[in-house]
């Protein structure tokens, strides 16, 4: 090889070095995306995914498809996004926690490490009763529980939902029993209070704030060590206040693809999650306006987040018998 050739080949393959990270940011997608949300619509992924959706369609210049394929608690949708060819074209959304607990339920055989997380907002539950009920506190409603033990009603989205993990944390502070009423979703199940098919529901603010603005459920308590500030409401105060010491971890929701996508996906929706979605006004009016915190993050400070979450909701369904396997099996440690 002479020299002059020896140059040029060098000078050549500097340039190719460079320009691989920038190329591997560039994923241009040539036909829709399916966002499998596997929660009914109207919900709170179904709420902040299509949101999220919108901005990443304005910067991928591609069309982006919410398809809506609730049951099992989620596991169906999210199933159906495990098992679609991993080229980058099938994606799911939902609760962290959510897709943490399926292995130890049996229901999907997937960790929260085999999927990329791309997480948005942190949303909190709210305990929010039927105004038609007696109670107007959360001293009284638990006080009731405990009375009455397994006839009050709480409506969930199941056994993976955040009001069933709201419930579960509630039943391990205090040792109330209730009655659940699953439905296909958040939405659904806050109709359902409304309509008074179920005493209270303890779903998520942001599917709850437009209920508790217009006055047709009536909020007790955040499920959380933190009182929470609804736009057009005010103040809700966080279930510490009732029951000392209470804490619940930060619930993340978020859009997840898959591991085993090729890495120009991967690295160009954590380049559109640094410089647009961490930026993007929408979702945080939409934060704002459903009480939900704005928090954008993805790789391993992602999986960091999300991981006490996970822990902690695998474990309470465990407790309460709903498991098929111990959830220190399959990776997640006691908490």
């Amino acid at each position: 090889m002479n020299k002059r050739f020896f140059l040029h080949a060098l000078a050549a393959g500097a340039v190719l070095a460079i320009s691989l990270p920038a190329a591997a940011q560039n994923w241009k997608p040539t036909r829709p995306i399916n966002l499998i949300v596997p929660w009914a619509a109207g919900g709170s992924t179904d709420q902040v995914t299509r949101v999220t959706a919108a901005e990443l369609e304005k910067a991928l210049g591609q069309t982006i498809v919410i398809v809506n394929q609730p049951g099992a608690s989620g596991a169906i949708g999210t199933k159906s996004a495990l098992d679609a060819p991993k080229d980058g074209y099938t994606w799911t959304a939902g609760a962290a926690q959510d897709l943490g607990a399926y292995q130890s339920l049996g229901s999907v055989n997937t960790s929260i490490k085999d999927w990329h997380l791309f997480l948005n907002v942190a949303n909190v539950q709210v305990i929010g009763v039927n105004p038609s009920r007696p109670w107007h506190t959360a001293k009284e409603l638990l006080d009731d529980m405990h009375k009455r033990p397994g006839q009050i009603s709480v409506a969930t989205a199941g056994v993976t939902s955040a009001a069933h993990a709201a419930m579960d944390e509630i039943v391990k502070a205090t040792g109330v029993k209730y009655k659940e009423v699953s439905y296909d979703g958040g939405n659904p199940a806050v109709v359902a209070t409304v309509a008074g098919e179920a005493d209270l529901t303890t779903q998520l603010a942001v599917e709850q704030a437009d209920m508790i603005r217009g006055k047709r459920l009536r909020p007790l308590a955040v499920v959380s060590n933190k009182p929470l500030e609804l736009e057009g409401y005010g103040t809700i105060p966080p279930l510490s206040a009732t029951v000392p010491g209470f804490h619940a971890p930060a619930n993340y929701f978020g859009i997840f693809i898959p591991k085993g996508v090729p890495d120009e996906v991967v690295k160009t929706v954590e380049r559109l999650w640094a410089q647009n979605i961490a930026k993007s006004e929408a979702l945080k009016k939409y934060a704002t306006s459903r009480g939900a915190l704005f928090d954008p993050l993805y790789g391993e400070e992602a999986q960091k987040a999300v991981w006490p979450a996970v822990q902690a909701n695998a474990w309470n369904l465990h407790a309460s018998g709903k498991t098929k396997v111990s959830p220190d099996t399959v990776g997640i440690p006691k908490p």
